[in-house]
C-alpha cells in the first residue's frame, strides 16, 4: 500500500461510514462501504476497518489499475469503483477527456438512477473529490 492509496482510502472510509442496512440501497447491508451483496460470505456487521482496507486495496485499487495512475485520477477511479463498480469506473475512464470530464460523467450516471434519496449525497461526494483533486 502506498501514500496515494492511504489518502484515497481515508476519503472512502469517511464517506462510507459505519454499519448501514438501508432498504433502498442495492448493496444491502454495508460497513465502511463493503457490501453484503459484493461479499456474501463476509460478516459485515463485525467487519473491521483493517479488513475493509485490505479488501479495498486488493479488490478495488489494484483491480481498477489505480496503482498505475497518478493523483487525482487514481482517487477518482478508485472512488468510482467503490461506489459504482469497477466496470463502470473503467468505462468512464475510456469515455472521458480528463478527470474533470470523468466527474461530470459520474454525475450524469447518478442522475439516471432515479434514486432521489441518494442523489444529493452522491453529488456532494463528487464535489468533495473535485475539491480534493485541485
Amino acid at each position: 500500500m502506498n501514500e496515494n492509496f492511504e489518502k484515497a482510502v481515508k476519503f472512502i472510509l469517511q464517506k462510507e461510514g459505519g454499519y448501514v442496512n438501508h432498504p433502498d440501497d442495492p448493496g444491502g447491508e454495508t460497513k465502511y462501504g463493503i457490501s453484503k451483496r459484493a461479499y456474501p460470505a463476509l460478516d459485515i456487521k463485525n467487519l473491521t476497518e483493517d479488513i475493509a482496507k485490505e479488501l479495498y486495496f486488493s479488490d478495488y485499487w489494484i483491480k481498477a489499475g489505480c496503482d498505475k495512475l497518478e493523483w487525482p485520477l487514481n482517487l477518482i477511479i478508485f472512488d468510482t469503483a467503490v461506489n459504482c463498480g469497477i466496470g463502470r469506473a473503467l468505462e468512464f475512464f475510456k469515455l472521458s477527456n480528463g478527470w474533470v470530464d470523468y466527474l461530470f460523467l459520474r454525475i450524469a450516471y447518478y442522475s439516471s438512477l432515479n434514486k432521489p434519496m441518494f442523489l444529493k449525497g452522491w453529488i456532494n461526494r463528487v464535489v468533495d473529490i473535485y475539491k480534493m483533486s485541485r
